[in-house]
């Protein structure tokens, strides 16, 4: 076995004010775990979320609990059944590509299990890829404003609750008519919801609905029209999570801080490609280091989320770079 070391640390970022329909931040926790091996050190990041239960100081325990065997050389694939799923082994896993992908001297797409994924799409490395810009959750005026301030992109992603969801969609569609529109509830609608506005939604741009009803009550999807495409968020952690999914949903968003890592993130988009699911890609609040490995699921998704960045005060050195809506591969100054 290789010998590592291991070093953990935490971080607070600020980031422009951002609501959902559960929550509201400014700043946010993420885990930085570095680890090193002949002289050379890989890196990854974890956004640890309270909604699943996580917490910064709970997450760098567990990570600090698994010291002795990521410091004896365990593999990425031996580290998925030893570490349970989350933020905590998400930042171990990318730490562990980034070493990877260092120590043989190639980019990370290079590497044979990147190399094979991203084949089966034509492709022989990275390309850039288009983002969502999502609108943080406000009064329909208050949306119409944000939409009419970024109605130059090509792709909306609209945050909803429930009551007053049409008023803010309408005031959205009036103010960037040229963009296309996902909707994301976050688990805030009601069955009553559900029926009353997706019927209009179609008229009003919209092309996907994202996790509307909470995960323990998701069922009843299976009983409703859909005329437009679900996706669960929520309610779609990793592979195991699929065989429920069928007949519920037509996406799957695939967030690395779900998954516990690129490893299973790769893996569940396969699995859930031969299923018959179309699959988004998603992030947490994070940093240019937590998008980075994410931008390898992006590269099949047919829905990319990866914005976080965009909304930092500041980021990292070298950090992803955006053009607009356009997200290129990141740098090897960064990851991988």
């Amino acid at each position: 076995m290789n010998s590592r070391k291991l070093y953990i640390h935490t971080e607070n970022w600020s980031e422009e004010p951002f609501s959902i329909s559960r929550s509201y931040e400014d700043n946010f926790d993420v885990v930085v775990v570095e680890l090193e091996q002949n002289g050379v050190k890989g890196w990854g990041e974890g956004s640890p979320t309270e909604h699943y239960h996580e917490s910064i100081q709970q997450t760098k325990k567990l990570i600090e609990d698994f010291r002795e065997v990521l410091e004896n050389g365990i593999s990425r694939q031996d580290l998925q059944q030893a570490m349970p799923k989350g933020a905590a082994r998400n930042a171990v896993d990318c730490a562990l590509w980034d070493l990877e992908a260092k120590l043989a001297g190639k980019r990370i797409w290079e590497l044979p299990d990147i190399s094979k994924h991203l084949e089966k799409d034509g492709k022989s490395k990275a390309e850039s890829v288009t983002t969502v810009y999502t609108l943080s959750l406000d009064s329909p005026e208050k949306m119409g404003e944000a939409a009419a301030k970024h109605a130059s992109r090509p792709y909306l992603k609209i945050k909803l609750t429930g009551d007053g969801d049409l008023e803010r969609l309408t005031a959205i569609s009036e103010n960037a008519p040229n963009s296309r529109l996902v909707v994301d509830a976050n688990e805030g609608w009601t069955l009553e919801h559900y029926q009353r506005f997706v019927p209009e939604l179609k008229s009003l741009g919209v092309e996907m609905i994202e996790q509307p009803f909470p995960t323990d009550k998701d069922s009843i999807l299976k009983t409703l029209d859909r005329p437009l495409p679900v996706c669960a968020d929520e309610s779609c952690h990793d592979t195991l999570d699929l065989e429920r999914l069928k007949g519920l949903y037509e996406f799957v968003n695939i967030k690395l801080d779900k998954t516990g890592g690129l490893t299973e993130a790769l893996h569940l988009q396969s699995q859930a490609e031969k299923m018959g699911f179309r699959t988004m890609v998603g992030c947490m609040s994070s940093t240019s280091l937590g998008i980075a490995p994410a931008f390898l699921i992006a590269q099949r998704a047919e829905i990319v989320d990866l914005d976080a960045p965009l909304y930092l005060y500041e980021d990292r050195a070298s950090p992803i770079k955006y053009k607009v809506s356009e997200v290129f591969p990141p740098a090897a100054e960064l990851w991988g």
